[in-house]
Formats: C-alpha cells, sequence, structure tokens
C-alpha cells in the first residue's frame, strides 16, 4: 500500500502545487467543464458536491457522477462530499478513494437545501462531530482528507475552527471568506483579513476562495493573504479562460466545450444549458427570444445551435456597429465576451414615519391565472411556464399530498408498502427476509416457495424413476 502523502507534501506531489483552482459546483462542474477549464490554465478541478448518503446506496449515482467519469486528463481531482454521520461518509469515501486524489468535506454550502437536510455550512457549530468525522475518515481512507469553510463573524473563532480541523486529520483547507448569512442578493465582499488569519494559524496548504473575478484578482489575493492557492466558481462559470488571464468572445468557449460534451458523453442536458445560460449571460438580457428558445430545446442540437445563431447575431452586430458595437452600460467589455457578472447591491432599507427602518420585501414576479375554480391565483413566472404545460398540476401548499417519511432513509415511503419503506430500503428487507411487497412488486417469498416446490417435484419424479420408472395403480 502507497504512503499516504500529509499537508504540504500532498499540495506540492500529489496536486502538483496546484494554484488554480476550479470549485466544486453542483451540477456545474462536471466532466466537460473541468477539461473545459484545464485546457484554459486550471491546475486542479473538484467534482461538484455529492451526497454521501446516496452514494453509498445508489450504484447508478456513484456511476453517473463519479465511476463513470474516469479520464486520464482530468487529474488532480477531488471528490466532494456532504456529509453529517461520520460512518455514513467513511463508507462513501472509500467507495471513491480509487478514482479521485482526495475527498473533501463540504462545509460550506449555504443554501436551504442543505439546512433542510443538515449539512454544509450548518454543521460548523458542532465541532465535536466534525471532529470525529474529519478524524475517523482520516484513519481509514488510503487518500488525503480536505475540507471546504466558510467563516465566523469573529475572525478568532474562524481561527479556532480551521485548527480544530487541521488537528482533527484535514490535510488541506479552502476558506471561503464569507459568512453563512452572505448568499443570494447579500453575498458582499468576502473577507481577505479572515483567510490571512487562517492562514498564518496552520501549518497546512490553504485556499481561498471568494471576489474572484480576474486573473489579476488571483494575483493580489495570493499576495494580500499568503495561501498557496485560490479557488474560483462564479467567474469561471463566466470565464473558463480566467486563469489564462484572457477574455475570449463568448462563442469560442462555448463551441469548444459543446464540442468536449460531444466526446465525453453522456452529460446531462441541463448541466450543458446551464453552462449555456452562464456563458451568454450579458447577450441573452439583449437577445431575449434566443433566452426563450434557449431555454426550450430538448436536446444537445438544439443547444448548439441556438448558440449558433447568437454568435451569427453577435458578429452581424460587429460588422454594422463599428467602434460603439456591444458596449452596455455597466459591462467593461463588449456583452459577447466573457467577462464576471457582478450582482446588483441590495437596497438600502427604508424608514417608517416612526423612523425605524423596514426590511424591502422582495416580491415575486406574478400575474393572475385562473385555477379550475375560477378563482384568480398569483403565480411565479416559472409556475406559470409550468401551468401552461400541465393545466391541472396544483400548486396549492395546502392541498399538495403529505408524504410520511420511509423509517429507514427519509424518503417518501410507499403508500401500502408492508414494511412502511421506500422501495429501495424495502427491497433490501424483503430480500433478507425472504418475504413479499405487493404495493412494490417485490415476490421474493413467492419465488423461493415456487423454486422449492418445483425442487420437491423434481425429487419426486427422480425417486420414480429410480423405482422402475412406472407407478402401480390400483385396481
Amino acid at each position: 500500500m502507497a504512503v499516504k502523502l500529509q499537508g504540504f507534501e500532498f499540495w506540492k506531489t500529489t496536486l502538483r502545487g496546484a494554484r488554480y483552482v476550479v470549485a466544486p459546483m453542483v451540477d456545474q462542474s462536471e466532466l466537460a467543464w473541468r477539461l473545459l477549464s484545464r485546457r484554459h490554465g486550471a491546475e486542479l478541478c473538484y467534482t461538484p458536491m455529492l451526497h454521501a448518503q446516496v452514494f453509498v446506496r445508489d450504484a447508478n449515482y456513484r456511476k453517473d457522477n463519479l465511476y463513470g467519469e474516469v479520464c486520464p486528463e482530468d487529474r488532480p481531482l477531488i471528490t466532494q462530499f456532504c456529509a453529517n454521520d461520520p460512518e455514513v461518509f467513511v463508507q462513501a469515501c472509500l467507495l471513491a478513494q480509487d478514482y479521485c486524489d482526495a475527498i473533501d468535506l463540504n462545509l460550506g454550502c449555504p443554501q436551504m437545501i442543505a439546512k433542510r437536510g443538515h449539512y454544509g455550512v450548518f454543521l460548523q457549530d458542532e465541532w465535536e462531530l466534525l471532529e470525529k468525522m474529519v478524524k475517523l475518515a482520516n484513519e481509514k481512507i488510503s487518500v488525503p482528507i480536505t475540507c471546504k469553510i466558510r467563516v465566523f463573524n469573529k475572525m478568532e473563532e474562524t481561527v479556532q475552527y480551521a485548527q480544530m480541523l487541521e488537528k482533527a486529520g484535514c490535510q488541506l483547507l479552502t476558506v471561503h471568506g464569507r459568512t453563512k448569512d452572505q448568499k443570494g442578493p447579500a453575498t458582499g465582499i468576502a473577507s481577505w483579513g479572515h483567510i490571512t488569519a487562517v492562514r498564518n494559524a496552520v501549518n497546512i496548504p490553504v485556499f481561498a476562495n471568494g471576489n474572484i473575478q480576474h486573473l489579476s484578482d488571483v494575483e493580489q489575493c495570493m499576495e494580500e493573504t499568503g495561501v498557496q492557492g485560490v479557488m474560483s466558481a462564479e467567474g469561471n462559470l463566466h470565464n473558463p479562460a480566467l486563469f489564462e488571464g484572457l477574455s475570449p468572445p463568448v462563442w469560442e468557449m462555448a463551441e469548444e466545450y459543446l464540442e468536449v460534451v460531444s466526446q465525453y458523453p453522456p452529460c446531462t442536458l441541463s448541466y450543458v444549458r446551464a453552462h449555456l445560460f452562464k456563458l451568454w449571460h450579458h447577450t441573452l438580457q439583449i437577445h431575449k427570444d434566443l433566452r426563450e428558445e434557449l431555454a426550450k430545446v430538448k436536446n444537445l442540437q438544439g443547444l448548439t445551435e441556438v448558440s449558433r445563431q447568437l454568435r451569427l447575431r453577435c458578429q452581424e452586430e460587429i460588422t454594422n456597429g463599428g467602434e460603439e458595437a456591444g458596449q452596455v452600460v455597466g459591462l467593461p467589455f463588449p456583452h459577447w465576451i466573457c467577462q464576471p457578472y457582478v450582482r446588483p447591491v441590495p437596497k438600502d432599507p427604508v424608514a417608517n414615519s416612526n423612523g425605524t427602518e423596514v426590511k424591502a420585501v422582495r416580491h415575486k414576479r406574478a400575474l393572475s391565472l385562473e385555477d379550475s375554480d375560477g378563482a384568480s391565483d398569483a403565480l411565479s413566472k416559472n409556475k406559470q411556464k409550468k401551468k401552461a404545460r400541465n393545466p391541472h398540476k396544483n400548486f396549492c401548499p395546502e392541498q399538495k399530498p403529505k408524504y410520511i417519511k420511509c423509517e429507514q432513509c427519509g424518503n417518501p415511503k410507499g403508500n401500502q408498502c408492508v414494511f412502511n419503506l421506500c422501495r429501495s430500503c424495502c427491497k433490501k428487507k424483503a430480500y433478507k427476509e425472504v418475504a413479499d411487497c405487493p404495493s412494490h412488486g417485490l415476490k421474493f417469498k413467492t419465488k423461493a416457495e415456487k423454486q422449492k416446490s418445483e425442487r420437491e417435484e423434481e425429487g419426486k419424479s427422480r425417486g420414480l424413476q429410480e423405482d422402475g420408472g412406472f407407478l402401480l395403480l390400483p385396481d
């Protein structure tokens, strides 16, 4: 068994001293995008965040998200998991360790789905649990354990948090310089000061994440914080050539990405569509008809054609517009050039008549639609589209069916399952106990009894043959 490298030795040798890093992005850092990013300067990539529990129990999930994406060009590679159970996390790591160079524990996801699932940044106050998870994984698996975290408001608490993870066995730490509340419209500026404090307090490599839109930002961040590498997420999605210091025309990146997708199938269509929306973001604000078309097409050929139409329109604009072609207020380059998307600053709170601040309420875009009873119902634009496709779809939360959870995994259970489990858990239990579950179409007991009956019949037949091959019938 090869010796497991640790800390700086792991970073220098296994990760080849990587400085330019593509972040783990749900449904976005898939194989094709990683390969495109590597062609344009990225030195290390992460898989999308994978759910440890699903990875352990579902062979198809493992194949679709890791095993089926093995590619010699896609190294070094770190696989990221979200988890909240030490044993499950270790099981997932053991199943993944032969397909990557390290395993990363996601402690930074701030989204609502992470809060409901109790993972990501919503574990950052449970130090005892995290220490156990990292320590156990470090002891049991053959590749190093790394962690990606967000900072606390207090710098001292952030430093202690990082030191705890290092002591537990974390061999590389990525620090996103934002708190768990800095997301969406309130994303704000990442604190490089927190990252610097962590870098000075630990004896393992540190990657910085946050405020990276251009290569100059990467260089400035490394100089100010002293980190070993810089990770980019949003910046990379809008410009995969960021680490080369280039801002190419969008169609060049789009066409190269689509070429990679065709070379390394299968790639989920929704991933490809999402990447094209990111790449063409600024142009689609102008050519809104093609935005609608990009959302509708059903196959890779259709997505490729929409991207081609966008290129033709941009090139026509260049031909006819002269020096001012493509200039949009607020953008440093013409809209067809790869460049970052800057989130609009949230509006300041409004003071009421008493002088106290009133938090601005963000209203969804809504139009009135007539439901089946004739009453008007305010629906968001997205729900209106779903309503148009399926007029009978129910959007009322009170009328939606309440699903009872499976007793073992938390997924919805079968309504008439004899074990009160989902199909996957029911199948395992029925197989183990040789039982039937009519609601899930499982007939292990029936098949076993049939096989037993057939064996008995075969035994009787063999016995008759040994007695002379015939039966004596009474007169």
